[in-house]
């Protein structure tokens, strides 16, 4: 194999003299320098191009951590090994951030200085080495206010302080010799500052502080381990690092090398790619990234052939291991790998895509444990590094089944040990705050929609069994309308999707603005029209008796609504208390940068137009913007991987200061450091509470809880503070268990998970047996319950698409244009939906796939029975362990070809 070595030109001898002389200058300066103000300078830097980006993310978080000097001296320690006339530029720094007396320091000149052009911001004609540092305090000593000054930084320093100084550069460029696999230089004393700052730019290494290096070790040795660290201390960076060394090593060895990094969420793969694997291995190895917005025209067998790093969703992995599980050529083997990291690993729990992955991964460990005992060659399998924040307790109240949860997310991932380290005692403790609410004195917007909800539960008969507007109300509500669906009982039906939305509505009321509850009700209201009418009038869509009594009931109250969500006086308090939270957090810092995490979608759109159209917030200098996920399973559009690059981009700049987030940004996607999170009415568990508070990482950060009326958000905080005191100290009992114990544990648990999948894959053979005949399947409208087609009818595109193609079936639905639903993948695209002619139930999209256009069936829209049994729950297609057969593409295109022949023979006749 051809081999491509890169050669670094040395640098010039005088230009490394030069460098030489200005790291010296800083070494000596060093006690002073570091009390610079870190923030101030960190700042000027960047605009200076002294820093990257992600090397101002390190000193920030070493000043947020282990406080300001300890941030100066990483910035000093980047700073050394930039390019030539670093220097220079890092004394205009000093003087535009005013630390003037160390500008004065450095240059050897006093206040009063007149030859401002004369400073050694050029060193070119300056002598180098010890002559230099001799005539520099020379200098120093006559030009200076305090002659002794110098002296004294130089000659008088405590053991302490000349440790540390010494300590300054050396960094976390631990010894090499001391790890394996490692081909970086040592540097004997860490002094030798030339070496380090003639490499170039601290993107061609990686380096890690002390608490990585050690959480590292097990991995670098090629143990399987977990990584368990805080949001915001580097688990990613350990995770290239490590990647790094085992491509080297293996490379050394030359023995083949294959990574691969699983993420849980499509952001993440670009996000890793960009900002962390590729920067720092593009030039020894090829890296890939591969989701489901890729647009990559090859197979990912084919990438993963083709490159070392492949980050990609775990989903697409698994897809192609169960395609070479069936023997399908374009499968992957996990043999064909050496390492798989797996970013926020707690997730590789029970019916989890990571836990299918690992399942492959531990059946194929104990059969090599028999191949062996038969002396056969095992199969090889890869390392396994899990990456993680918190693995959480699962819902445990009791210190043994804490262990025990931990413990089984150790064993999924055949880890042989969790690594951590407390940052307890470096960074301060969160101000930590939580505000409760009262209750309104009135609330007639609430009142009213309570009027109509009660209206039309003796229209349906329907008598709940808890408070209209609260989460089990809800629950109730989504059970009422599927077995309506079910039974067929239209008039409950759909009286219970409109009592859901009023219900949603009502939530919203008492999180957002009366007006954004109000335009959410109404725009609902308006799409039920819409949907119950065509744009030609050529085709009448039935309005039951039903539909019509709740179009009346709600115009009849529709102008009571808007006015009452114009009037302030009847606002909730919980919107008021985060109006004083915001304001406080903005009006007490110099620079306020902070995240509010909500609920819902909706609400974070609607709390992000609240704060843009607020004149007090607008004075203060708040600058909003929200940021959602990309799923679709939401009524509310989703944002794009690019708008959500795009609106964190902003932020990380500061054109942005608050961030207004659902869950999505609680968890791996790289949101900057900011000063305050406030989390408004949503609390869930304890490992999304971790992952919000890591959020805030400056030193004097604050975290608020703001209560919204029904979500008894105070409480489970309370609940979740306990659960993470119990799962810190679980994983410390868990780290302090003799290897053999431990390793027995996890084997126990590794044989139960095997047997409890057999168990399950049992089932589901005996489950496909009783569905093979698709012929028994019937699909009704959900609408009006009209027989539409049978399971013989329906055929599958690619695993995942279920279409309908024959004739009887196109004269069933209407086509809609849908401006809202614009998909577009490798192979189809789709920009309008189908719907019932009858009842203008929505049934799937019109797909575009390969140049033929073919109605695609969404399962959740239809009523669907099984050998005359009907199905309760079927929301989507993996729920029918059905066969359907495949969609034969050139069939159904040259038949389509003729159609449209006869067509135009027909047109030429006429």
């Amino acid at each position: 194999m051809q081999r491509t070595i890169f050669r670094t030109t040395p640098p010039d001898p005088e230009v490394e003299a030069e460098n030489d002389y200005c790291v010296k200058l800083i070494q000596i300066m060093y006690p002073s320098l570091v009390d610079m103000q870190t923030a101030q300078v960190c700042i000027g830097c960047i605009s200076a191009e002294l820093l990257t980006e992600e090397d101002a993310e390190i000193v920030n978080a070493e000043t947020a951590n282990r406080g300001s000097r300890s941030g100066a001296r990483e910035l000093l320690r980047k700073i050394t090994r930039g390019r030539p006339g670093w220097y220079s530029k890092f004394l205009d720094v000093l003087r535009e951030t005013e630390h003037n007396n160390l500008y004065y320091q450095l240059t050897g000149r006093s206040p009063d200085h007149d030859e401002q052009d004369e400073t050694l911001s050029s060193l070119k004609d300056e002598p180098s080495g010890s002559d230099a540092a001799t005539e520099q305090s020379t200098a120093g000593a006559e030009g200076s206010d305090n002659p002794e000054s110098i002296d004294v930084n130089t000659t008088e320093e405590t053991e302490e302080t000349q440790d540390e100084s010494a300590d300054l550069y050396k960094g976390e460029n631990c010894d090499p010799r001391q790890l394996p696999n490692s081909s970086e230089p040592s540097q004997p004393d860490g002094t030798d500052l030339a070496a380090a700052a003639a490499r170039g730019p601290e993107k061609a290494d990686i380096v890690l502080r002390d608490y990585q290096m050690d959480v590292a070790r097990p991995a670098l040795e090629g143990k399987n381990i977990i990584v368990c660290l805080p949001t915001g201390s580097g688990k990613t960076r350990v995770a290239v690092y490590i990647t790094k060394k085992h491509l080297d090593c293996r490379r050394a060895e030359e023995q083949s090398a294959k990574v691969v990094v699983l993420v849980n969420k499509i952001p993440l793969v670009e996000q890793h790619y960009s900002a962390e694997f590729l920067p720092f291995l593009k030039h020894t190895y090829k890296v890939e990234r591969v989701s489901g917005d890729s647009q990559l025209k090859i197979s990912f067998t084919e990438i993963v052939k083709k490159n070392d790093v492949i980050i990609c969703t775990a989903q697409i992995l698994e897809n192609y291991l169960e395609r070479s599980n069936k023997g399908d050529d374009e499968g992957v083997d996990l043999k064909d790998l050496t390492l798989i990291v797996i970013d926020e690993c707690h997730h590789t729990q029970k019916g989890g895509v990571y836990n299918h992955i690992m399942m492959r991964y531990l059946k194929q460990k104990h059969k090599n444990k028999r191949l062996q005992k038969e002396q056969k060659m095992p199969v090889p399998l890869p390392q396994i590094l899990g990456l993680t924040a918190s693995p959480g307790v699962g819902g445990a109240t009791k210190m043994a089944k804490a262990e025990e949860h931990i413990l089984r997310i150790c064993a999924n991932l055949d880890a042989s040990k969790i690594m951590t380290r407390s940052h307890g005692e470096y960074k301060k403790e969160q101000n930590k705050t939580s505000l409760k609410i009262e209750d309104r004195k009135e609330g007639p917007f609430g009142d009213v929609i309570k009027k109509i909800m009660n209206a039309i539960h003796t229209h349906a008969d329907l008598s709940p069994t808890c408070d209209v507007g609260s989460q089990n109300y809800e629950q109730w509500v989504v059970q009422k309308e599927r077995t309506a669906a079910k039974e067929e009982d239209q008039k409950v039906r759909v009286c219970a999707e409109h009592l859901r939305r009023y219900s949603e509505g009502l939530q919203l009321s008492n999180t957002i603005r009366m007006r954004d509850a109000f335009s959410f009700l109404s725009k609902y209201h308006e799409e039920e029209r819409k949907r119950k009418t065509t744009m030609d009038d050529e085709q009448t869509i039935q309005i039951t008796d039903t539909e019509r009594f709740l179009f009346n009931l709600f115009d009849e109250d529709k102008k009571e609504l808007m006015e009452l969500a114009e009037n302030p006086e009847y606002e909730n308090d919980s919107l008021s208390k985060l109006r004083t939270t915001i304001l406080h957090e903005f009006s007490s810092r110099e620079e306020a940068r902070g995240i509010i995490f909500t609920k819902t979608r909706r609400s974070a759109i609607a709390l992000s137009q609240w704060v843009q159209e607020n004149p007090k917030f607008d004075d203060m200098g708040v600058k909003a913007a929200h940021v959602i996920g990309g799923g679709d399973q939401s009524v509310v559009k989703p944002m794009t991987a690019a708008e959500q690059k795009d609106v964190l981009r902003k932020f990380a700049s500061g054109k942005v200061n608050l961030l207004i987030a659902t869950t999505v940004a609680e968890e791996g996607l790289d949101i900057p450091a900011c000063n305050f999170v406030i989390r408004y009415g949503l609390v869930t568990n304890e490992i999304s509470m971790i992952q919000s508070e890591g959020r805030g990482r400056a030193e004097d950060s604050s975290y608020t809880l703001v209560e919204v009326k029904g979500s008894g958000v105070a409480e489970k905080e309370c609940v979740n503070e306990y659960r993470k005191s119990m799962m810190n100290k679980a994983i410390d009992k868990i780290r302090a268990l003799q290897q053999a114990d431990y390793d027995k544990k996890i084997t126990e648990f590794q044989i139960q998970a095997i047997r409890e999948e057999m168990v399950r894959m049992t089932k589901k053979k005996k489950k496909d047996m009783k569905n093979e005949n698709p012929s028994e399947l019937k699909f009704s409208c959900r609408g009006c319950s009209k027989y539409v087609c049978t399971g013989e009818d329906i055929q599958k595109i690619d695993t995942m698409h279920r279409v309908n193609v024959s004739s009887q079936f196109s004269k069933l639905f209407i086509q809609r244009e849908n401006t809202t639903l614009q998909e577009r993948h490798l192979d189809y695209e789709t920009n309008s939906f189908i719907a019932c002619k009858d009842c203008g139930q929505r049934w799937g999209s019109m797909m575009l796939y390969r140049g033929i256009e073919i109605p695609c069936l969404h399962v959740k829209n239809f009523v669907v029975a099984l050998s005359g049994k009907k199905i309760s729950k079927c929301t989507k297609w993996s729920d029918l362990a059905v066969n359907f057969s495949a969609f034969d593409y050139a069939e159904h295109a040259s038949q389509v070809v003729e159609d449209s022949d006869e067509d135009e023979d027909e047109d030429e006749t006429q």
